[in-house]
C-alpha cells in the first residue's frame, strides 16, 4: 500500500537529535508513512547515521546549506503522497501525533493545513506553541508560546497558520498555493505560506491532540542569534509585501510602525543591532523580487479584502491576549 503521509525531516548537522526523532516516529500508532530526512550539508555523519540505524528512511543529500525553505521543498517534491507532514529533527512526538494530524485533515476537508501543539521539550508544562498567529504590528507570533499548559489550548480550532516545526499539508494545497519560498532561506518561511494559503481560501486548523516536544531554534543557535535576527526582520517585512492586500495598509500602519520600533529597540538592547539592520536592509533589496511575486499571489486571492482585515484582526487579537498570559505567569513565577 503506497504511504498517505510523507514525513519531511529537514537536518543540518543535527546528529545529534535523530535517534529521538526517528525513534519517536517508528513509535506511531498511525503506520501508513514515509519518512524522508532532507540534509543541508551536514558534515557530522548524520546520513551514514540515519542509514545505518533507520535504514527505513529515505535521505535526500543537497550537499550543501540551501536553507530549511529549499529542504522542505526537497521533501515535497520527492513524496507522491496525499498529505506531507514536516517536522523538525529537534522533535520528539507523542505516539498518536500522526494519527491525530490525520484524523483532523479527514474531518476538515475546508482546511489546506493543520498545527500541531508544540511542547517545550525541557519544561514540559509549558507550551512552546499552538497555532501561529499574524498580528497587526506584521510581525507573526506562535500562540502559546511560554504560557503553561493549563488547558486553555486543548480546544481544536481555527488559526491563522501552522508552525512547519511540526505541521501536515495538503498535497494538492501545496501543488495550488506554491512551496516554501526559498528566497526566504528559513525564518517565515511558514508564515508566508500560512498567508498565501489563507488568501487562496484554505484554512488552517489547530490539533490539540498531536503533541510534539520541541527543543526550538537547535540549528541555528536561539531566536537572538545574528542569523536568527538578520533573516527575522528581513522575511518578517517581505511576508507583508508579498501577501497584505493594500485595503489593509490603514489598519495595520500604526500597529506596524510601534512593532519595527519595538524591534529596534530590543535589537539594540540584546546587542543584535547590526543584523537586525542588516536584514531591513536584505528586505530593501528584496523589494522588487518580492513586488513581482506579490502581483501573482494577488491575482489568485480568493478571500475578499474584508475577510482578509477580519482575519488579521482576530488572530492579532488572540496573539495580545497569548503575550499578555505569558508576562503574567512569568510574573508569577517570580
Amino acid at each position: 500500500m503506497p504511504p498517505r503521509v510523507t514525513v519531511v525531516i529537514p537536518n543540518w548537522n543535527g546528529e545529534r537529535f535523530l535517534r529521538l526523532c526517528l525513534g519517536s516516529l517508528r513509535d506511531q500508532s498511525f503506520r501508513t508513512f514515509e519518512t524522508i530526512v532532507v540534509d543541508n550539508g551536514s558534515v557530522d555523519g548524520s546520513i551514514t547515521f540515519v542509514e545505518e540505524h533507520f535504514p527505513e528512511v529515505n535521505v535526500v543529500p543537497l550537499g550543501e546549506n540551501r536553507g530549511i525553505a529549499a529542504a522542505f521543498n526537497a521533501g515535497i517534491e520527492a513524496s507522491t503522497a496525499e498529505y506531507v507532514v514536516l517536522l523538525n529533527n529537534d522533535t520528539e512526538q507523542d505516539p498518536g501525533w500522526l494519527e491525530a494530524l490525520v484524523l483532523a485533515a479527514e474531518d476538515h476537508p475546508e482546511s489546506g493545513l493543520f498545527a500541531s501543539k508544540l511542547v517545550d521539550f525541557h519544561d514540559r508544562g509549558v507550551l512552546d506553541g499552538a497555532g501561529d498567529a499574524m498580528r497587526l504590528s506584521g510581525l507573526p507570533y506562535r500562540l502559546g508560546h511560554g504560557e503553561r499548559d493549563s488547558g486553555r489550548f486543548d480546544r481544536p480550532g481555527y488559526v491563522f497558520g501552522a508552525c512547519a516545526a511540526a505541521a501536515l499539508y495538503r498535497r494538492d494545497m501545496l501543488d495550488e498555493v506554491g512551496f516554501f519560498d526559498e528566497d526566504f532561506v528559513s525564518y517565515c518561511e511558514d508564515g508566508d505560506l500560512s498567508f498565501r494559503a489563507q488568501l487562496a481560501g484554505y484554512r488552517c486548523f489547530y490539533v490539540p491532540g498531536a503533541i510534539v516536544y520541541h527543543m526550538g531554534s537547535a540549528s541555528t543557535g536561539g531566536k537572538r542569534s545574528p542569523t536568527a535576527t538578520r533573516l527575522g526582520s528581513r522575511n518578517s517585512f517581505s511576508l507583508l509585501v508579498k501577501n497584505l492586500p493594500l485595503s489593509a495598509v490603514p489598519q495595520i500602519l500604526p500597529f506596524f510602525a510601534a512593532g519595527q520600533l519595538g524591534r529596534l529597540i530590543t535589537a539594540a538592547v540584546t546587542g543584535s543591532l547590526r543584523a537586525h539592520l542588516e536584514g531591513l536592509a536584505g528586505a530593501w533589496r528584496h523589494l522588487p523580487l518580492m513586488l513581482g511575486k506579490r502581483a501573482e499571489i494577488q491575482k489568485r486571492k480568493k478571500l475578499s479584502d474584508a475577510e482578509v482585515r477580519r482575519l488579521l484582526r482576530e488572530s492579532s487579537l488572540a496573539a495580545t491576549a497569548s503575550i499578555a498570559r505569558r508576562l503574567r505567569d512569568r510574573a508569577v513565577s517570580r
